[in-house]
């Protein structure tokens, strides 16, 4: 039934309907819920159902584990710190599900709008890199980010980061990390500290009142690390383990406290051929080898390096950054050797940072950043060392 109403209404969205101005809005809908029809009239190619949009899909769903997860945990954070009645593991899902909801639709809403006006003014068709990036940025931002400061980050980044580059394909840097990083640069107070990480007020009668009384504290592990903090707990003074942390209950951006579904996500990715294996390793090798190096040089300047080799994989934005940003395929390396190059310096460099700045207690986000910036010279040389070394055996040949 779905498909014939399309057929029927498709001719008022062609050139010359009368809802030909729309017609990229269609177009993006009809392939969103069906394979595009179309193919090539010349020349070799190989057909199959993977586009971009069934690509995006199958990240979305990746994304779930992590996603869910976040619903119950900052459930369970609030009614943790509120002491509030009527704590159950639907309750704390309903409530987590109340608070990210409002951030999900406003980050979709600035963004796809962005991208529909775009669409229809350049007269081109609805790119669909924005299915993933519309869910990732509530992730990786804490639960009490305000929703207007989401949107502006969202129109921030999708403008100046992906548009002006041509769009989805075209940008250099990761949309997501941009915007997250924008948040945190500009707005730094909403975006770290004791305050940001936990829902604080009741939504429809759910939860609780978090006043951080006797005791109570919203700071991330790494956070408290930062002030020096070495025995770690969570948000009612109880302390923190490395189970917890895999786990993810623990405060944290909102999909990214639970290495557990992360994983189960990295999983899904690697099943069916969606992220490079090879730069996911190399982020968790980069990560292992720089954490087993702060660890053994630590010192009580840098409260980070007590850290064991495998918690600097467990806390904070690090294994959500290697299996969902680093595998960025648009703004990673593109070569074999250059993958892993790319991930093994993302690790290294997001525990450095992490490590060797007290005033920034997180450094997976730059740490991709910066190696998107960097990808496109690892790939050149890269393809000039294979172009060298087959020059030298043509020459020695001849």
């Amino acid at each position: 039934m779905l498909r014939k109403y399309l057929n029927k209404i498709k001719p008022h969205f062609e050139p010359g309907g009368k809802l030909q101005a729309f017609h990229s809005v269609f177009e993006g809908f009809e392939t969103f819920l069906y394979t595009p029809a179309s193919t090539s009239t010349s020349g070799v190619h190989v057909h199959d159902s993977i586009d971009s949009k069934r690509v995006m899909i199958i990240v979305v769903l990746a994304l779930m584990p992590c996603l869910l997860f976040g619903m119950f945990n900052t459930g369970y954070q609030n009614y943790l710190c509120s002491g509030a009645d009527g704590y159950t593991f639907w309750n704390a899902m309903a409530y987590g599900f109340l608070a990210i909801l409002p951030r999900i639709i406003v980050t979709y809403a600035v963004g796809l709008g962005i991208e529909f006006i775009v669409a229809q003014w350049r007269k081109e068709e609805i790119q669909e890199g924005f299915l993933v990036t519309g869910i990732l940025i509530p992730l990786i931002c804490p639960i009490e980010t305000p929703v207007w400061m989401l949107a502006v980050a969202t129109a921030f980044s999708v403008i100046f980061v992906k548009e002006v580059f041509g769009g989805t394909g075209f940008n250099i840097f990761n949309v997501a990390l941009v915007a997250r990083a924008f948040l945190f640069f500009a707005y730094p107070a909403q975006m770290s500290g004791d305050h940001a990480f936990i829902s604080t007020q009741p939504i429809c009668g759910l939860g609780g009142t978090v006043t951080y009384a006797d005791g109570v504290s919203g700071a991330t592990p790494l956070g408290q690390l930062a002030t020096g903090v070495t025995d770690m707990t969570n948000a009612v003074g109880q302390p923190i383990t490395s189970w917890d942390a895999f786990i993810g209950l623990i405060p944290g951006s909102f999909g990214e406290t639970s290495t557990l579904c992360i994983l189960l996500g990295a999983a899904l990715l690697l099943f069916t051929g969606i992220a490079s294996w090879k730069i996911m390793l190399s982020v968790f090798v980069g990560g292992l080898a720089m954490g087993f190096v702060a660890h053994t040089f630590q010192t009580d300047l840098y409260p980070a390096s007590s850290l064991t080799p495998v918690d600097q994989l467990l806390y904070g934005g690090f294994a959500f950054a290697a299996v969902f940003m680093a595998t960025d395929p648009v703004t990673a390396a593109r070569t074999g050797a250059g993958k892993y190059i790319y991930g093994f310096l993302v690790g290294v460099i997001a525990v450095i940072i992490r490590v060797y700045n007290n005033g920034y207690p997180e450094g997976a986000m730059l740490a991709v950043l910066l190696m998107n910036a960097f990808a496109p010279l690892i790939d050149y040389c890269v393809v000039q060392l294979n172009v060298n070394r087959r020059m030298r055996r043509l020459k020695a040949k001849a």
